[in-house]
């Protein structure tokens, strides 16, 4: 029996997939934290033969070597993909078998120079049943081409506009099976919240494939309406093409006592508080950052702290610690932030316990905000203002707010707005962390305000 099983990574936009046939199975762009999955395959007497990669990752770092240590799988990937380890290049029309399938390999640069897609044959059938299309054809959308820096970014438009022509062709039924989705940086477009679909359903309504004009696509691709990529993401292939460190497993994170995680933040770690937005504002580690432990945690700390950084985590119940260190620690591995000394055991209450010092700002509601934008400085941390924003405010997207800092005039209280608050909150914080007088706007976001205006 073959089947294909989807592995989500929400927090990434992202998909993993299981190809089983029979008691073989290949790994499709797995993601670093595999080990259960792994340990399931065990369990059912499936042996992973192929840990196989669509491209060289910008958005997180690979778990190929982690399956091919913990399993002795064979990894696979693109002949062109400049790999420092050893792996199994797979050109156009390479094949490999995994049970009664064959998987061929579709050469679809686009995304990235090396980006490879798989055909999935079964059954010795002779047109594909599936497709891992990677960051080449996504659902409603396609790959960005503008990772490789912006000296190549029309040279791979091109060969994208190519490739998708390529895939195009295929039968109606074909699963179209890809890497990145909703939630993802690496879309060039808004992609629909399915994971996968098929090759008819995206020729008759995705942009990527109905633009039939080259010209038109390229310009499409070129016309700088792309939100900004994580910084984070300039790490990512280097780590990928050289191999990261096989961990072996998920690390474990030490408690830290109050003494311990101050005299860290003093040697210049960053304290990374879990809890909601409301909470931290009313009392937090001075010089901590906020930022809700939910699916977006990890995404955006490698929006706003450095590569690197040294962090101590402040997680949201004490009660829970030891699940919520496991999921953040999971989440920052999988963009390679390893630099974790630990987590503050009991949280703010130890903290408080042990007489130390706290700081607070305020929070707001978009209809405060509407009320007082003549009195205060009104900073919008969107990524993207497709609108056009707000008349008079400022206007730093997030990921840029920590080098731009000494652009905040500082002549009124500033007022953090963005989408819904999730961005506004972690602006504050950043302000805060500089002596800024702030209010957080924790609840709606520029829409609703523009509405109310």
């Amino acid at each position: 029996m073959n089947e294909i099983e989807i592995i989500t990574t929400a927090s990434l936009g992202d998909t993993s997939y299981l190809l089983v046939s029979g008691d073989e199975a290949a790994l499709v762009d797995p993601q670093r934290d595999s080990w259960e999955l792994m340990e399931s395959c065990a369990s059912r007497g499936v042996r992973i033969r192929y840990a196989l990669e669509t491209h060289v990752h910008n958005d997180y770092v690979s778990g190929a070597l982690e399956v091919r240590a913990a399993t002795g799988a064979t990894v696979a990937g693109p002949a062109r993909a400049p790999y420092a380890f050893d792996h199994l290049p797979l050109a156009e029309n390479d094949e490999i078998a995994v049970g009664d399938v064959i998987v061929r390999a579709m050469e679809t640069p686009g995304h990235t120079v090396e980006h490879t897609s798989y055909l999935v044959f079964e059954d010795t059938q002779p047109v594909p049943t599936a497709v891992f299309t990677g960051g080449s054809l996504l659902v409603g959308s396609a790959g960005r081409t503008d990772l490789s820096g912006d000296d190549h970014t029309e040279e791979l438009a091109r060969a994208q506009f190519r490739s998708l022509r390529r895939l195009s062709p295929l039968p109606d039924a074909t699963r179209v099976l890809p890497t990145h989705g909703a939630g993802s940086s690496c879309a060039a477009g808004p992609v629909l919240q399915d994971r996968t679909t098929t090759v008819g359903a995206e020729r008759r309504t995705n942009p990527a494939l109905t633009t039939q004009d080259e010209e038109e696509f390229i310009s499409q691709r070129l016309s700088g309406c792309l939100a900004p990529y994580p910084a984070y993401y300039q790490y990512m292939a280097p780590i990928n093409r050289f191999g990261p460190g096989v961990l072996g497993g998920p690390p474990a994170l030490m408690p830290l006592t109050p003494g311990m995680a101050e005299g860290m933040a003093a040697g210049g770690a960053q304290i990374v508080d879990g809890r909601d937005r409301g909470t931290f504002a009313a009392a937090h580690v001075p010089g901590s950052l906020c930022d809700e432990l939910d699916d977006r945690f990890a995404s955006l700390i490698g929006e706003v702290v450095p590569f690197g950084t040294r962090m101590v985590l402040l997680l949201p119940e004490p009660a829970e610690e030891e699940a919520a260190a496991d999921e953040a620690m999971t989440q920052l591995l999988r963009i390679g932030y390893e630099n974790v000394a630990g987590y503050l055991e009991g949280g703010i209450y130890a903290w408080q316990a042990d007489g130390r010092p706290l700081r607070a700002f305020g929070t707001a509601d978009v209809s405060e905000l509407a009320a007082h934008t003549a009195e205060v400085r009104v900073l919008d941390v969107r990524p993207i203002r497709p609108e056009g924003g707000i008349p008079g405010a400022l206007a730093v997207p997030l990921a840029e707010l920590p080098g731009r800092l000494d652009e905040i005039p500082r002549d009124r209280e500033i007022w953090t707005v963005c989408g819904s608050g999730r961005r506004a909150i972690i602006a504050a914080s950043l302000l805060d962390q500089a002596g800024m007088p702030v209010t957080a706007v924790v609840s709606g976001g520029v829409q609703d305000l523009m509405a109310l205006m």
